[in-house]
């Protein structure tokens, strides 16, 4: 059974920084696009991020272009997301996911993680 477990969310004032990572198991991790997503309370899951499997093409959303960036590192079966500048609308559900191909479209993503809870003060 696949395995995506997220962590190093947190509470954080605005300005400040986080790193996620996602750690993954139990498939072809270096075959496989990561994605993150982020879902608030009321709303609907939002793309955050992507990264190509061989880690060299990447997307964001509009909100967080320039202040997130996404990477991966193969041989760890991890991905991260280096959130900075952080604001009181990132607060949300980040969750991490895995698609057999390229694209930010959530409908891509097969497989998805838990969710870690990412809390932005004012």
């Amino acid at each position: 059974q696949v395995h995506l477990v997220e962590s190093g969310g947190g509470l954080v004032q605005t300005g400040g920084s986080l790193r996620l990572s996602c750690a993954a198991s139990r498939f072809t991790f270096s075959s496989y696009t990561m994605g993150w997503f982020r879902q608030a309370p009321g709303k609907e899951r939002q793309f955050v991020a992507t990264i190509s499997a061989n880690g060299a093409s990447t997307a964001y959303g509009g909100s967080v272009q320039g202040r997130f960036t996404i990477s991966r590192d193969n041989a760890k079966n991890t991905s991260y997301l280096q959130m900075n500048s952080l604001k009181p609308d990132d607060t949300a559900v980040y969750y991490c996911a895995a698609a057999r191909s390229y694209g930010p479209g959530i409908h891509n993503y097969e497989f998805w993680g838990q969710g870690t809870q990412v809390t932005v003060s004012s």
